[in-house]
């Protein structure tokens, strides 16, 4: 039994009925390499043989009496592998289209609280008998860098699956606390929170007192602030349907590009989603003069924290700088606000966020985000932001899972009130795969940007081309 973090807790609390806080992917494989021939049973076999390796797919949550603290986790005393991981099929043969579809409602649907928070399913039936697989894991368990240590246990570097070790401790559920016990707990850490705070405060005043003092130096480019993102159809307060787009682009075009203007891999990325986003809105009409804000989220996690599960993230704002129509220039331009951003979040420091989260009020918050969803808040302010986009460094190597190849592997992000669309990508073999995840009314073109974004690339490689 051990207490979430305020980080963790945050994303329970931010979880409305038209807002679900779980991260997820779509997998593609090919098992054609399995030995012995693919099984469904297999698959099973092999997590369930490895469960011991994923802490988070046996704990469920136990809630604090009038949710004075944060949740517990506890190690689920019903835990049934058979409820977590199901089998579907698609009508033969299934395209990428609709492997979207189904990922879309997979999405859509919020995890069981009184269970383990995830779910995986097996998809059959695709074209060139391929299959695919889908998994979700509520976002309070693990980030991003978390989840890839996660994928890295469940999978294997050749098509004969490696031997486990078996765990040294035999699993034991754990005994449903009583509320007193809770309460206990609960009080236990609450008589440190004072001691928190002050450190909090100190630490917050430093933030400020160094961001006020990086600003004000000549030359310096400010990233834009909350609430500084124009308004389009993409913000605004969203629905519980979702609706899934997945796209590949080539990493070796993509480092040509980086290579050539002296950039990152993540700016490239960026200048790539901000092309794609600037057709979209522009064939709709309503493409705005101040350019888009993107919420970059990033990892803080420290080498010593690797391996440990839950939430060590903070987040950036930039602009996609899509008020410039040459697509090198706005690259360029995407580049130095993006170090700034950086710089001026290594001057707030990677533990300011993570200090506040843990004086989250459990029933207040909930209770303001359920509030702010209920009535359409997201509709009356300027966007936080307007999109959010990820970028998760992935092996060049083949990985295999049960024996059968990963051909392709799309993550997914959640969206927000105020940001229906959420950009992410992760590299593997050679390629970028992109998956976008939108509030299906919000964004019901959400095909369209993923089709833009090998167009926005073609114009950069095109113009690499050109000047190398």
């Amino acid at each position: 039994m051990r207490r979430l973090t305020g980080l963790d807790a945050v994303f329970l609390y931010m979880e409305t009925p038209s807002n679900h806080m779980h991260v997820g992917s779509t997998a593609i494989f090919d098992p054609t390499t399995v030995p012995g021939g693919y099984s469904f049973q297999k698959v099973k076999d092999v997590i369930a043989e490895r469960l011991h390796l994923l802490p988070p797919f046996r704990r469920r949550l136990v809630s604090i009496p009038f949710e004075l603290h944060h949740p517990l986790w506890i190690e689920d005393p019903d835990f049934d592998l058979d409820y977590h991981v199901r089998r579907a099929g698609l009508p033969k043969p299934g395209g990428l289209d609709e492997l979207a579809e189904l990922a879309g409602d997979f999405m859509a649907r919020p995890l069981d609280r009184n269970r383990p928070l995830w779910e995986m399913v097996v998809v059959e039936n695709l074209e060139h008998d391929n299959i695919a697989m889908l998994s979700k894991v509520h976002h309070a368990a693990i980030d991003g860098v978390s989840g890839a240590e996660l994928m890295v246990n469940l999978l294997d570097f050749t098509a004969e699956p490696r031997e486990v070790d078996p765990p040294e401790q035999e699993w034991r559920p754990d005994r449903v606390p009583g509320e007193l016990e809770r309460l206990a707990y609960a009080w236990a850490s609450l008589a440190r929170q004072p001691f928190r705070a002050a450190r909090a405060a100190r630490r917050t005043a430093e933030a400020a007192l160094n961001i006020r003092r990086r600003n004000r130096a000549p030359g310096t480019i400010t990233p834009p602030a909350p609430f500084a993102a124009p308004r389009t159809s993409l913000n605004g307060s969203i629905t519980a349907h979702r609706r899934v787009a997945l796209t590949s682009v080539s990493l070796d075009d993509v480092k040509h590009v980086k290579n050539t203007f002296g950039t990152t891999v993540n700016d490239v990325v960026m200048a790539v989603c901000a092309g794609a986003l600037r057709r979209y809105l522009d064939e709709r009409g309503e493409l705005p003069d101040d350019p888009l804000v993107a919420f970059v989220p990033i990892s803080v996690r420290a080498e010593n924290e690797k391996g440990a599960m839950g939430n060590r993230v903070a987040g950036m704002f930039t602009s996609l700088a899509t008020n410039i129509d040459d697509p090198v220039a706005r690259l360029r331009a995407i580049n130095e606000i993006t170090c700034s951003a950086k710089e001026q979040q290594d001057a707030i420091g990677a533990d300011t966020l993570t200090d506040w989260a843990e004086f989250a009020a459990p029933a207040l918050a909930a209770r303001a985000a359920r509030l702010y969803s209920r009535t359409n808040m997201a509709d009356r302010h300027r966007p936080v932001f307007n999109v959010t986009i990820s970028n998760v460094p992935g092996p060049s190597f083949p990985l295999y899972s049960a024996g059968a190849r990963l051909l392709a592997y799309y993550p997914h992000g959640p969206i927000v009130e105020g940001g229906g669309l959420n950009i992410t990508v992760m590299s593997y073999m050679g390629s970028m795969d992109f998956g976008l995840v939108a509030c299906r009314e919000t964004v019901p073109g959400v095909w369209d940007i993923a089709h833009g974004l090998g167009d926005a690339l073609d114009e950069l490689t095109k113009a690499a081309a050109a000047a190398g």
